[in-house]
């Protein structure tokens, strides 16, 4: 399952859109810092309206989305990799994590306190990337106590070493371990660590109700800091998404189209991961269940299979394969395959966005 951290200051909206994400979540939205003491963990569908067309298609009795689970941890200040505001124990909680979404305010509002006394998207964003930064310092300088001894007999332990020594000056400075250029075997070397500056990253440009569509100073703002680091940038409100909780289905477009948009922050956020990660959807479809598999780009056929169950790859024989739109334009699997539409797949075929699939393989 894909996992998301949300990070960010004390009071810049990012437990209220943790609680609008997860809808059912129990993170408290409260005017002060700290408010969050616990990480929050929350489970939501990921939308995918391809699903109720093969659903239908195939008279499924159950349709599954893939899932996205959102870690959200307490607002950090500065020093919280030194401990302050408990910091540093909320950071390891997000070490685990896919990709890390940090939620900067850009919207101006007296009503709401922020800590620093002024909305500065710039320093509040220096101030969080440093504590990560900071963080994972502590932890390569560790690290590098504990491979001196091994490296005297140990080439791999040596090789890491190697690494991390590089590493160190880079983050001593404040630098985010995504800027530092590593090869393949070396990123092979250092990922256990699971360094949090080296995930991919997503800034949340949380903004007011009326700047969802336009944006304002303050994201481009954002937008300049995250060219420098590759990262991508998401308008959201966290305000807006709450309100959506609270409003029936069916009403929800119609909200977010009086808006000026198209979809909710939710659905923005995912989309903006999975390119990020580079993350393909693929689909099974019949009477008793439509599922959508989530996959990485670039998997054969055999290696999607694993990703419902190890035999399916181990047993690989083939997949028969169409593609979404020619499967939904036919209307049926019989009349796809009628038209040549279905592809018979061997092992060396690369899983395409939106392909359907069923997998032939020996026990």
């Amino acid at each position: 399952m894909l996992r998301a951290g949300i990070v960010g200051l004390p009071n810049v909206g990012k437990s209220t859109l943790f609680n609008a994400l997860v809808a059912n979540a129990k993170a408290q939205a409260a005017n002060f810092p700290f408010c969050t003491i616990e990480p929050n963990v929350g489970v939501v569908a990921v939308p995918d309206t391809r699903l109720a067309a093969l659903t239908e298609i195939s008279s499924s009795e159950q349709t599954v989305p893939t899932r996205i689970e959102f870690v959200d941890i307490a607002g950090l200040v500065k020093g919280a990799s030194q401990g302050e505001g408990l910091g540093n124990q909320f950071l390891s909680h997000i070490r685990q994590v896919d990709a890390i979404v940090q939620v900067v305010r850009c919207f101006d509002d007296d009503d709401i306190i922020h800590v620093a006394g002024s909305v500065d998207p710039a320093r509040d964003i220096e101030i969080i990337n440093l504590e990560l930064a900071l963080a994972d310092l502590g932890q390569i300088e560790r690290r590098i106590e504990r491979l001196r001894k091994q490296a005297r007999t140990n080439k791999e332990a040596a090789a890491e070493l190697a690494v991390l020594e590089r590493l160190q000056p880079h983050l001593d400075a404040g630098k985010s371990a995504r800027q530092f250029e590593l090869t393949e075997e070396e990123e092979a070397l250092i990922a256990p660590l699971d360094l949090l500056t080296r995930k991919p990253l997503i800034y949340g440009a949380n903004v007011s109700e009326g700047e969802l569509a336009t944006g304002n100073a303050y994201v481009e703002q954002v937008r300049s800091l995250a060219a420098a680091e590759n990262a991508q940038v998401v308008i959201i409100s966290a305000q807006v998404e709450a309100e959506l909780v609270e409003l029936p289905e069916e009403e929800r477009a119609d909200y977010l189209g009086s808006l000026g948009v198209e979809e909710g922050g939710l659905q923005s956020l995912i989309r903006a991961t999975y390119a990020l990660l580079g993350l393909r959807t693929y689909f099974t479809t019949g009477p008793k269940e439509t599922r959508a598999w989530t996959i990485r780009a670039g998997m054969t056929a055999p290696q999607a299979a694993g990703v419902i169950h190890s035999d399916f790859e181990r047993g690989f024989i083939r997949a028969e394969t169409v593609a979404y739109a020619d499967l939904v334009a036919t209307g049926s699997m019989t009349a796809a395959k009628e038209k040549g539409l279905v592809r018979s797949e061997g092992k060396e075929y690369i899983v395409q966005e939106g392909d359907v699939m069923l997998f032939r393989f020996n026990v």
